[in-house]
């Protein structure tokens, strides 16, 4: 008995030894990941300080005088001020709209039984794998035909359209956990199903809704082709759009576009910061599933 508890410990022995120098380890590449990632933010937000001159000098360096003119010139003088807002327009309407259409797709392909159902699934699937490149001229002959040609709308039903597919496969993987009982209880206590879809399934879908409202809200926000492609009037530019004019062919305003680059990332942040416990709440509970 003896001899078999010390073979026992002699076992044991390595395995603590690993699990000892596992977490430091996993807690140092996490801590370099994060200072990776918050670097990028940090250095953009101080560079929005700086002088072309200072930024030319020294690219890292801390600003020697704070230049809040930069923020000024790049809101009044570069248009920001607009961009931003047509950005925040086309991206909120686009979400509501991917939302929405997602969310009673997904509820009617996890919930109910019809043929080609699967087909239906799958063009979704497949629409994943299509390249925004190569639907950029069809698009165009099309927003042409339809008369949308340098307004919002062409970007907020291209958007709606791209968002749709990755949109569709997470909401429907979410929803196909929910019991069954539940909507024919409701159901035979004479709920409609437009009531039961907008009454039970969305309230209980809100993790899952934060997740895809983040990811198209990013993809919107940052998307540059369709804007340049479908947009003349520059005051309807989207904010890609109106930073791309800090870049000229012989001189570059580094310093009002870093100025710029931060009014842009506060709507992201500010997005994360309202629905992370949500998209928390979505990891973890897809985690425990099953």
């Amino acid at each position: 008995m003896s001899t078999q508890l010390k073979s026992f410990g002699d076992a044991a022995r390595p395995h603590a030894a690993r699990n000892r120098w596992e977490k430091p380890l996993l807690y140092l590449v996490l801590t370099l990941l994060s200072v990776a990632t918050l670097f990028c933010l940090i250095w953009m937000f101080y560079t929005s300080f700086k002088s072309n001159a200072e930024i030319t000098m020294n690219i890292f360096a801390l600003p020697t005088q704070l230049h809040f003119e930069n923020y000024v010139n790049a809101w009044q003088t570069a248009k920001i001020g607009v961009y931003l807002f047509n950005s925040v327009y086309v991206a909120t309407v686009a979400i509501v709209l991917t939302v929405l259409v997602s969310a009673m797709a997904a509820f009617i392909l996890s919930k109910f039984t019809f043929r080609l159902q699967r087909l239906v699934y799958t063009m979704f699937i497949i629409g994943m794998l299509i390249p925004l490149q190569s639907v950029l001229v069809p698009l165009f002959i099309q927003m042409r035909n339809l008369n949308l040609l340098n307004t919002h709308w062409s970007l907020i039903f291209s958007y709606t359209a791209f968002g749709l597919p990755i949109s569709v496969f997470i909401l429907e993987s979410f929803m196909r956990s929910f019991p069954d009982a539940i909507i024919e209880a409701a159901v035979m206590d004479g709920c409609s199903i437009p009531r039961v879809f907008f009454q039970m399934i969305l309230p209980m879908s809100r993790p899952a809704i934060a997740t895809v409202t983040i990811l198209n809200f990013l993809n919107n926000w940052k998307e540059f082709s369709f804007a340049l492609i479908f947009i003349n009037d520059d005051i309807k530019k989207t904010l890609p759009l109106g930073l791309y004019n800090f870049l000229g062919a012989y001189s570059s305003n580094y310093a009002e576009l870093m100025a710029a680059l931060t009014i842009s990332s506060i709507p992201i942040i500010l997005l994360y910061l309202i629905l992370q416990e949500q998209v928390i709440n979505g990891m973890t509970s897809g985690a425990v599933k099953g």
